[in-house]
């Protein structure tokens, strides 16, 4: 059965976007206190103490050789794969753009189900993916460097493999929820982080000498706690109200809170071509995942060039 969009689910799905925008901002502020790896296993620790009441519970279900296997595939895309290019991405680029990289994650989403679920493609899908693209190459080429990203081209190339990662995350959970909630699928991502995550926090403290600060621990409780948990709480629930076919489309609010909370909290700009491409990748995004009918004579002007 159908369900109706609510006020309730929609302001909830609004609410979760806006937390998981301001991880950009979050990570990126931590990363001044303390090294990236170090930030990514407080933040696993952080998180993993939010399910300890749940283990119990985690335990009743029956666990079977392929499920395990598929588990451990969903911990490797993320959150060990993710955080290893993530963190390394916004030292090099900036949060806006490495927020606006995000909205292409349905869009690879789509593309890994056509390949691994085969599902089919239309007109609409191919010229939307195609638009996207070209605005993130184009984002990624008019960036310029400076202190907070020494390297953008790069930046947003590991962002983009973070986002690879993201979509292989997305199509293995949707194969475990048909078994396993959406709290234990988030749990068991940040027990497996926390042990993934001690040897390059250990090695990175052993290079470089600690030195506490009480901002950065509260922008690593915040990215464990709030990000992590408060997220997906919300994301679930409104699932509950919203058909998720209809949710996703609301994943496409993060980068444009991402641009809002950088602009204000990081002093950070766009200028107007990097706008411009940052609108063509969420319209192409954006005609590629929801349905409407496209111009003919648009489509071929497009096809033409």
């Amino acid at each position: 059965m159908e369900k109706k969009f609510s006020l309730l689910g929609i302001f909830s799905l609004i609410f979760a976007m806006f937390i998981w925008a301001s991880t950009f901002i979050g990570l990126k502020s931590a990363m001044e206190h303390y090294g990236p790896y170090t930030v990514i296993f407080g933040r696993m620790v952080f998180a993993a103490l939010c399910f300890i009441f749940f283990i119990k519970q985690f335990l009743k279900y029956d666990f079977t050789k392929k499920d395990i296997g598929y588990i451990l595939l969903l911990a490797l895309f993320e959150p060990c794969l993710y955080f290893i290019f993530e963190p390394k991405a916004l030292q090099l680029t900036t949060a806006s753009q490495a927020g606006m990289i995000t909205s292409l994650m349905p869009l690879l989403t789509s593309i890994a189900a056509i390949f691994i679920l085969k599902e089919l493609v239309s007109k609409q899908f191919i010229f939307g993916s195609f638009l996207a693209v070209f605005g993130a190459v184009w984002l990624s080429l008019e960036a310029t460097s400076s202190l907070s990203a020494p390297n953008p081209m790069l930046g947003n190339f590991l962002e983009f493999l973070a986002m690879c990662c993201a979509a292989g995350y997305t199509i293995v959970a949707k194969h475990l929820t048909y078994k396993f909630s959406a709290i234990f699928l988030t749990a068991i991502q940040a027990f497996v982080g926390v042990i993934f995550f001690i040897p390059f926090a250990a090695y990175e403290l052993s290079v470089t000498p600690f030195v506490f600060s009480l901002e950065g621990l509260l922008w690593t409780m915040y990215l464990g706690v709030f990000a992590t948990l408060g997220g997906y709480a919300l994301y679930n629930f409104a699932l509950t109200k919203i058909d998720a076919s209809k949710a996703s489309i609301f994943i496409n609010l993060i980068p444009v809170f991402t641009l809002i909370l950088a602009y204000f909290i990081l002093n950070e700009r766009l200028t107007y071509v990097e706008i411009f491409a940052s609108f063509i990748i969420l319209f192409g995004v954006f005609i590629s995942q929801v349905k409407i009918v496209i111009p003919k004579t648009i489509y071929k002007i497009f096809k033409a060039i």
